[in-house]
C-alpha cells in the first residue's frame, strides 16, 4: 500500500517535532526542511504529495516559496503560521496554498487537513485522467456540457453570476479560496466594493443548494478570508 510522502517545512525544532511525531504514528513518509533554500531542493528531488510550510522561515518568506513552487507544481501546500492576521492567510492563499493552520494547533486538525489535502490531490489525478464533463460531491451534480446543476437529482435553477461561484468552489474543492480569488474569477477585477455582492450571491447560491443554509454542508465560510467547497 502507497504511504504519502510529505514534505515538513519548519525551524522550530519542537513543532517539527511535534508533526514528526503525528506523521509516524499515521504511518506517513516525510522529509524534513530547516529552511527556504532546503525546501526548494526538495520540493523538487522528494516529489512530496503534500507540502506543510512554515511561513516564518530564516532565510526566505513562505510565501516567496509557495510562488516558486507553483512555478512549477500544483503539489497541495498546507500554511503552518503563528501569524493569526487575516491578512497573512490571504497573501499565502493567494500566492497558492491550499489551506491554513494557525499556531498553536491539535494533532487532530493536522491530520484532518492532511486528509483533505490528499483527498483534493487524488481527485485532481483522477479528474485529469477522465476529462469528465460531470462533477459529482455529495448530492450536487454540475454538468459541464449542458451547463446544468442538480441536487439530489432535481435541477436547479441558478443564476449566472451563480453558476459560475459554483463552478469555481467546484474547481476548486477542498481548497479555501479568497474573496480576491473569487472576485477575479467570476466578475474578473478585484474591486473591495464588490465583496458585499459576493457575499450576496453565496447566500442566494447556499439557499438553493443547502438543506440548512445557516448550518452550510457544501460551502464554508472562512471569516475574514474566504469559502471553501467541502468535499462529501
Amino acid at each position: 500500500m502507497y504511504k504519502p510522502k510529505i514534505l515538513v517545512v519548519e525551524d522550530d525544532p519542537a513543532i517539527t517535532n511535534l508533526i514528526r511525531t503525528t506523521l509516524d504514528t499515521q504511518e506517513y513518509q516525510y522529509h524534513t526542511a530547516k529552511n527556504g533554500a532546503e525546501a526548494l531542493l526538495d520540493a523538487v528531488s522528494y516529489n512530496p504529495d503534500v507540502i506543510i510550510l512554515d511561513l516564518g522561515l530564516p532565510d526566505m518568506d513562505g510565501v516567496e516559496i509557495i510562488h516558486k513552487v507553483r512555478g512549477w507544481s500544483m503539489v497541495p501546500i498546507i500554511v503552518v503560521s503563528a501569524r493569526s492576521e487575516d491578512q497573512d492567510k490571504v497573501e499565502a492563499l493567494d500566492a497558492g496554498a491550499d489551506d491554513y493552520l494557525t499556531k498553536p494547533f491539535s494533532i487532530d486538525e493536522l491530520l484532518a487537513r492532511l486528509r483533505v489535502a490528499l483527498r483534493r490531490s487524488r481527485a485532481e489525478e483522477g479528474a485529469a485522467q477522465t476529462q469528465s464533463s460531470i462533477y459529482r460531491n455529495g448530492g450536487i451534480v454540475i454538468d459541464y456540457a449542458a451547463g446544468c446543476v442538480y441536487m439530489e437529482g432535481n435541477e436547479v435553477h441558478l443564476t449566472p453570476i451563480e453558476y459560475k461561484l459554483l463552478c469555481v468552489l467546484a474547481k476548486n474543492t477542498g481548497k479555501v479560496l479568497t474573496h480576491n480569488y473569487i472576485l477575479k474569477e467570476v466578475w474578473g477585477s478585484v474591486l473591495a466594493s464588490d465583496t458585499p455582492s459576493l457575499r450576496v450571491f453565496m447566500a442566494t447560491l447556499r439557499k438553493k443548494i443547502e438543506k440548512n443554509p445557516s448550518d452550510p454542508k457544501y460551502i464554508q465560510t472562512h471569516i475574514g478570508v474566504g469559502y471553501r467547497m467541502i468535499r462529501q
